[in-house]
């Protein structure tokens, strides 16, 4: 955005200069992470496995980076109408209607979000700057017509495996793509039969490019047997051998966990988002659309899909935040709303000295679990600012606490509450009262759990501080 003296150009040019210089920064963005995505095929078949963890943490840092760059330089060239509301309500006009046509519209919607946040500081949300609400209606058009191959039964399972591995090429060859086929169809009809549904298989639509994360490719896609359809997943892993089959997953609950929110975050060479994550969200109907765009790798409008279904929820109840269930922690004021699956957490302002802890190392804290191998076992949270809510939303005792001891996080006015800065992550029983409450066997399997969790943290060099109950939890 080449710098002209502003007080010469008119709103009406200043906005088109400026929404311009923002699609171009988001077009660069969307280049440069398609980019990183693609390196995952050749770091899965080369076994780079240092590559590909360099590879996420660079792709993470991206989005960060380019709304840092291009804040800057609206800065510079809209000099003292940086913050002319009516310039911004201008410029998101004549943005809107420069990602009218792209395919990744919500992702554009959600960068210059990101921009006006970063220049107002906005609390709460102003619709005429910002996008609320999408400008846009997703496209109706069936998202596995768009992003499957369709595979019709042509005999046994067993054969349809083998046609569905041998449309995947690689630069390495399967090891013993037959034998692997076998076993897979093997498991797939006792998970059909132990479910009810008919073991002979109508068809099967295979989504056309693999995700990458960590070690593993994954095959997705979903069965149509008896009439009903149910959710597959391929798991690969290329071993010394060659590349293998180590799991075939039919249940709903297990392609779930593939998609959890303590999982870091695939490469998937396959657009547009928005239809994948249509897709995706017909294979796991529980799932958060805001987790599957996050696991995508599309935090920041994982971030935004949040938010906008937590305004529907306050839209559409009369709940009040109340403190979360569990032991009160010494860092962090945690509360809740009893009908919505997240907490909220924000830093108390004096952390006792038995804690040898600032809120700025929390911050880098956060940060570490954000860009780490989370292997599974680390909560990933959403930073969020600037939050604004009505006061009569909590609960006195809650309000109380943040007057006494996060005043300095958060605001408590007559009829508002600000929430300066708080992190949001997905809900989970805390293992000190999942243990209390749950019968013999589960409590007995929580616990071997609990130790493989530390074995698995440890594994990625991670070190949670504190082995107590109270901090793990029990999704």
């Amino acid at each position: 955005m080449a710098r002209q003296p502003t007080g010469d150009l008119s709103a009406s040019r200043l906005s088109n200069l400026t929404a311009v210089a923002i699609a171009g920064a988001f077009e660069r963005h969307r280049e440069d992470f398609d980019k990183i995505t693609q390196r995952a095929k050749g770091r899965f078949e080369r076994r780079d496995w240092q590559g590909a963890a360099r590879d996420a943490a660079e792709r993470l840092d991206l989005y960060g980076q380019m709304i840092d760059r291009t804040e800057r330089e609206v800065r510079v060239a809209m000099a003292d109408r940086v913050t002319d509301t009516i310039v911004w309500a201008g410029t998101k006009a004549v943005y809107s209607g420069l990602i009218a046509g792209r395919d990744d519209w919500e992702l554009a919607e959600t960068f210059f979000n990101s921009v006006t946040r970063r220049i107002y500081t906005t609390l709460g949300v102003n619709p005429d700057i910002e996008f609320v609400d999408s400008d846009f209606i997703e496209p109706a058009t069936g998202a596995a017509d768009r992003l499957c191959r369709s595979y019709e039964p042509t005999g046994e399972i067993t054969d349809l495996i083998e046609r569905v591995l041998s449309d995947f090429t690689w630069d390495v060859p399967y090891a013993d793509a037959e034998g692997d086929a076998v076993l897979a169809a093997r498991r797939i009809a006792a998970q059909l039969k132990a479910s009810g549904k008919a073991e002979r298989l109508d068809r099967a639509e295979i989504i056309r490019a693999p995700l990458f994360r960590r070690k593993g490719a994954y095959l997705l896609g979903r069965l149509y047997a008896g009439g009903t359809a149910v959710p597959l997943a391929l798991a690969l892993l290329n071993t010394e051998r060659g590349i293998v089959v180590d799991a075939a997953l039919t249940d709903e609950d297990d392609i779930s966990i593939l998609f959890s929110f303590t999982q870091s975050h695939f490469s998937v060479d396959l657009g547009p988002t928005h239809a994948l994550v249509q897709l995706l969200k017909e294979l796991m109907p529980k799932k958060p659309v805001a987790e599957l765009y996050i696991a995508l790798g599309h935090h920041k409008h994982g971030k935004t899909e949040l938010y906008r279904d937590l305004l529907r929820h306050l839209r559409d109840s009369e709940e009040q935040f109340v403190f979360a269930p569990g032991i009160p922690g010494m860092v962090m004021v945690v509360f809740t709303m009893p009908g919505y699956d997240v907490v909220f957490k924000v830093i108390r302002n004096r952390i006792p000295a038995i804690k040898p802890i600032t809120p700025q190392d929390v911050r880098d804290k956060y940060r570490l679990v954000f860009r780490h191998d989370r292997a599974g076992r680390l909560v990933e949270a959403q930073e969020f600012e600037h939050l604004e809510f009505d006061r009569a939303r909590f609960a006195p005792d809650l309000v109380d606490e943040f007057a006494r001891d996060a005043g300095e996080t958060v605001a408590v006015r007559d009829g508002t509450v600000i929430i300066h800065h708080a992190y949001i992550e997905r809900r989970v029983t805390p293992l000190d009262l999942y243990l209390r409450q749950a019968p013999e066997d589960a409590a007995r399997r929580a616990v071997l759990d609990f130790g493989q969790a530390i074995k698995d943290l440890a594994a990625n060099g991670i070190f949670p501080g504190e082995l107590l109950p109270k901090n793990f939890g029990v999704t």
